[in-house]
């Protein structure tokens, strides 16, 4: 949330527009030729259009003062991902309307980050003492904890002969997950950890197991309507029951000099299988340096903050997916391998 009157006060640009060049051509024309003929009308005309380009310039500055910004976000935000937000502008000024504010998103100059704003937003009018929200698509560019982000409010009202903008600094503090998208590597492993072992009870599975007598409980999509007509009683289908593997995801900070990349790609491959393993209702723990995560979100929160450690040698072995006790499975997941 910031006001931005707070920041016109020698933050604003101009940017001359088309328009404006063939105004400024016409200006200076007309002055030329009032003081070379001394001609009154045309000094009268030239007056004129000094008046109109100090008064773009008056109020073109009187649409930017007085507003405040707020960018809301949803709760879980993860890098790369187009992300559904809103975007709020209120105008403080109780009298003034603002005209033509055009949003736009830009690059921080000290830091190098993307603009999280790709496609400019328009508000045509925000009345005196008035609010105007629109839904926004927001991208951060990378993961970790994001504090501040650069926006443009521009205006070319009331006669376009001028572009003004000022930069914005918002600073709220938001934990951007890393990228959870499918990769070769990713998929293999979850390929790997497929196939959980089928026993033989009473279950919701998928794989056949036998044919028994129907009871109530059972219902009406439980009936085997061909082993009914044999027996003349009504027969209902049992299925193996599947078990849910429980995977241990191994993740080594350590890591050799210069894989600074190489340890982003396993944060991502490892959130992209917390996040699967999450929705397929499969037990899971995340363990990175006697620190233990079996909740999805509590997960990728720690997955958006973690930094590598160079070190001389691997702190974990490599190996992929290993298996574990009873019906469980290890994916180590290491910048040595």
């Amino acid at each position: 949330m910031v006001r931005i009157g707070r920041f016109l006060r020698g933050r604003v640009r101009y940017r001359v527009t088309p328009g404006g060049v063939l105004f400024l051509g016409a200006l200076t024309l007309t002055g030329s030729g009032a003081f070379l003929t001394g001609n009154n009308l045309l000094f009268l005309v030239f007056s004129a259009m000094l008046a109109l380009l100090l008064v773009s310039g008056f109020l073109g500055r009187l649409m930017l003062l007085g507003l405040k910004l707020e960018l809301l976000l949803p709760k879980h935000v993860a890098a790369r991902a187009v992300t559904e937000a809103q975007i709020r502008l209120i105008n403080l000024k109780r009298l003034t309307p603002s005209f033509s504010i055009e949003l736009s998103g830009r690059s921080n100059p000290l830091t190098g980050s993307l603009p999280i704003l790709k496609t400019p937003v328009y508000f045509p009018v925000v009345a005196g003492g008035g609010a105007v929200e629109v839904p926004v698509e927001v991208t951060f560019p990378h993961r970790g904890r994001h504090r501040e982000n650069l926006f443009v409010l521009s205006t070319r009202f009331p006669f376009g002969f001028l572009r003004r903008e000022v930069s914005i600094p918002i600073s709220w503090e938001t934990i951007v997950y890393p990228a959870i998208e499918p990769g070769v590597r990713a998929e293999g492993l979850l390929e790997s950890l497929e196939g959980p072992t089928a026993t033989s009870e009473r279950g919701q599975g998928q794989d056949f197991y036998r044919i028994r007598p129907w009871e109530a409980s059972d219902g009406v999509r439980m009936v085997d309507w061909k082993s009914t007509a044999h027996t003349g009683t009504l027969q209902a289908r049992e299925f193996a029951r599947e078990d849910n593997i429980s995977v241990e995801i191994v993740l080594d900070r350590a890591i050799p000099q210069g894989a600074e990349e190489r340890f982003e790609a396993l944060v991502e491959e490892c959130a992209y299988l917390v996040w699967t393993l999450a929705d397929r209702a499969t037990a899971f723990e995340l363990v990175c340096e006697g620190q233990a995560q079996t909740e999805v979100y509590a997960a990728l929160r720690f997955l958006a903050i973690v930094v590598p450690a160079v070190a001389r040698a691997g702190g974990v072995e490599a190996g992929g997916v290993a298996a574990g006790a009873g019906t469980g499975s290890r994916v180590v997941l290491s910048a040595w391998d």
